[in-house]
């Protein structure tokens, strides 16, 4: 899969002294879904700000589809679509005239059979001849997915697209963006709800203190980083883990009625069979097991708290 952005040795360092990006190197593939994490203040807007060309980097250069966003800043541009956190919209403007004045800003001509695809497929359609100001801020966030998809880019950013809306509309936005995925589109989401970027994401950047610190397939980092964990329920309680069982590492809980078993997901631990043999062999009887994997979340968390050590 080819490269759609190329960002090389990209830093920004305010007036003041502050340095937002120090150093970032990043290619996103064609097509996909790429989710941007990181705690506040970590860089992530700054970082879709340059690319977007609102921001100017300090060093480095950001190629989009081979248009370098200084040197060729029209074609780069025009191949982006934003949506923002805040609307930056007249109030008084109607859905439609929105929409269409966006696709004008980027020199394309008038289409309004496609503003209305657009409209219909954010559930904005009925909308077109209200106000903005009457609309719900729901229905606000669609309509700055609209202004964006407005000029069809061919990559799209959604900085914390579903921030502050209900879960019916979450869904209904994580639709949208699979639906344009399968049209070619890019996506890059950057967010603060950890299930929305592992419900979605095909890879996962996490960005800390203006540096990427893993750039890694969702698959292959929930492989690489999670971790399982056994609980087997006993009959009886213990007062000590027995010492056949000593490979395994286990914990007591629940006051000696449960042992704990926690375990990478890939890796030479010791199987779940060879165990449940071994509690056999030692006496220990058992009435249930269960299992739970960590959760992208539990790793996001763990590589911050590395990073911060």
């Amino acid at each position: 899969m080819t490269d759609i952005i190329s960002i090389c040795g990209l830093s920004k360092t305010y007036e003041g002294g502050f340095q937002a990006l120090k150093t970032v190197d990043l290619s996103i593939r064609r097509g996909e879904i790429f989710a941007l994490l990181g705690p506040n203040g970590a860089g992530k807007t700054t970082l879709i700000s340059i690319v977007c060309g609102l921001v100017n980097g300090s060093t480095g250069s950001v190629t989009v589809d081979g248009h370098d966003i200084v040197r060729d800043y029209r074609a780069a541009r025009a191949l982006i679509g934003l949506v923002p956190q805040e609307l930056t919209t007249d109030a008084f403007e109607t859905v439609f005239n929105a929409v269409s004045f966006s696709r004008g800003l980027f020199g394309k001509p008038a289409n309004p059979a496609y503003i209305e695809q657009v409209l219909k497929s954010l559930s904005l359609w009925d909308k077109r001849n209200n106000r903005i100001m009457t609309l719900s801020g729901g229905m606000k966030r669609r309509l700055l997915i609209a202004k964006a998809l407005s000029h069809e880019p061919r990559v799209l950013f959604l900085d914390e697209p579903t921030a502050g809306v209900d879960v019916e509309l979450r869904r209904d936005m994580w639709n949208l963006v699979r639906s344009l995925q399968q049209d070619g589109v890019t996506v890059i989401l950057t967010t603060h709800y950890i299930e929305e970027a592992e419900e979605m994401a095909d890879r996962i950047g996490v960005i800390n203190r203006g540096e990427i610190i893993l750039v890694e397939d969702k698959a292959t980092l929930m492989r690489k980083l999670g971790r399982k964990q056994l609980t087997v329920h006993l009959q009886e309680a213990l007062e000590c883990v027995p010492p056949a069982l000593a490979r395994w590492e286990l914990e007591l809980a629940d006051a000696g009625h449960a042992l704990i078993y926690t375990y990478d997901t890939e890796g030479d631990s010791p199987g779940i069979a060879t165990l449940l043999a071994a509690l056999a062999e030692a006496g220990v009887a058992f009435k249930d097991v269960h299992t739970e994997q960590s959760s992208l979340e539990d790793i996001f968390v763990s590589l911050l708290q590395e990073a911060h050590a």
